[in-house]
């Protein structure tokens, strides 16, 4: 019989081999534990982002939302109505029509009338034109800036009830000024915009006589002239002091100031913010970009007039080709009421609207994160 001292000499090799195998199991067991361990952890941690991914993309389209709400129900359709209401008054052209329907009158005088007609009636159209086109797509870059700005500012407040206080405060305050430039246009700058709209219309029209034949694609050069011309008056952004005003930082921080209060500690930032935004906005506006769906708006804008002129004549009359200029004026006139319609029933809106440039340039300018200025 072996003893206890044989067994092990002879079993020994075995049992070392047994018990080696028996400690790396565990040494593996308790690797691959940690291992587990961690994946979990990590599996945790990307799920705890994606929530507040979704978070922050919850709350970036609660304000979107909220900011495209004020732009189509307050600030757009108000500056839409001054506007019609300052066209319709400044560029009324009954006083001339009843003066023309007096049988008295000296033929020089009567001339000068019928002049004065055929170049306020293309003003008026032009002017609303114009005008009706730069408000819808102005207030469309003004919210897709604000848009923009409140996903960068939600994503960081994310970080800190701070700056996620900041951030609210920003979307109360600054908002409805920021939105609020939209009637620039329509308080201040629709006067010179007149002004200058319709000295470029004399200018086009001066060798164009009332008796002149016209066909529709005449008109139609003559139209798209007068836009062209004026759209280059002194420079070619001249124009956009009509929206915009040259000194936008200084009224931008008293937008702040009068806003906020002189002693509200935050209202160097809201100055600060308030002139970042203005200043992207003259970048957007003075692009090659912007300029070309401004173009390819308004002439498919006018493509569309001249067709329902043409339209409406055809209706009316069995004769088609050229038209008499003087027979044209009414027509020409009567155009811009429709241009100037509450937005929401404005059907030239939502020709621009539909445009897919124009659908493309907005996507564009929306995720491109801003730079800081």
């Amino acid at each position: 019989m072996l003893s206890p001292r044989g067994l092990w000499n002879r079993h020994r090799r075995k049992v070392i081999i047994a018990l080696g195998a028996l400690g790396s199991g565990y040494v593996i067991y308790k690797l691959y534990d940690v291992h587990r361990t961690r994946v979990a952890e990590l599996e945790r941690q990307i799920e705890g982002a994606r929530e507040v991914d979704e978070l922050i993309k919850s709350q970036l389209q609660n304000h979107f939302q909220s900011i495209q709400r004020i732009s189509d129900t307050a600030t757009l359709p108000y500056a839409m109505h001054y506007l019609r209401s300052r066209i319709t008054e400044d560029l009324d052209l009954s006083d001339l029509t009843d003066k023309l329907r007096q049988p008295k009158g000296l033929p020089r005088e009567k001339a000068e009338l019928w002049e004065r007609l055929k170049v306020l009636s293309f003003t008026r159209l032009t002017t609303s034109l114009w005008s009706m086109t730069m408000l819808y797509l102005y207030v469309r870059v003004l919210v897709n800036i604000l848009g923009r700005h409140l996903y960068v500012d939600i994503a960081r407040g994310s970080e800190s009830s701070q700056i996620h206080h900041e951030v609210e405060s920003f979307g109360r305050r600054c908002q409805k000024d920021f939105l609020a430039t939209a009637d620039f246009l329509s308080t201040y700058g629709i006067n010179t915009l007149i002004m200058n709209m319709q000295s470029t219309a004399n200018e086009v029209l001066k060798f164009k006589q009332l008796k002149d034949p016209f066909t529709m694609e005449k008109l139609h050069e003559t139209i798209m002239q007068i836009l062209q011309l004026f759209m280059n008056i002194d420079s070619p952004n001249y124009w956009i002091s009509y929206l915009v005003p040259e000194n936008a930082k200084m009224d931008t921080q008293m937008i702040a100031l009068s806003s906020s209060g002189f002693e509200d500690p935050s209202v160097l930032m809201d100055a600060s913010k308030l002139d970042q935004l203005m200043s992207e906005t003259w970048a957007v506006l003075s692009s090659p970009e912007f300029r070309n769906i401004v173009e390819l708006s308004l002439n498919k804008l006018v493509d569309v007039l001249v067709e329902e002129i043409d339209t409406q004549f055809k209706r009316s009359s069995s004769s088609s080709g050229a038209i008499p200029l003087v027979t044209l004026l009414p027509r020409v006139a009567q155009q811009a009421l429709p241009l100037l319609e509450e937005p929401s029933i404005n059907r030239f809106i939502q020709i621009i609207k539909s445009l897919p440039e124009v659908e493309v340039f907005y996507t564009i300018l929306y995720s491109d994160i801003p730079p800081i200025l």
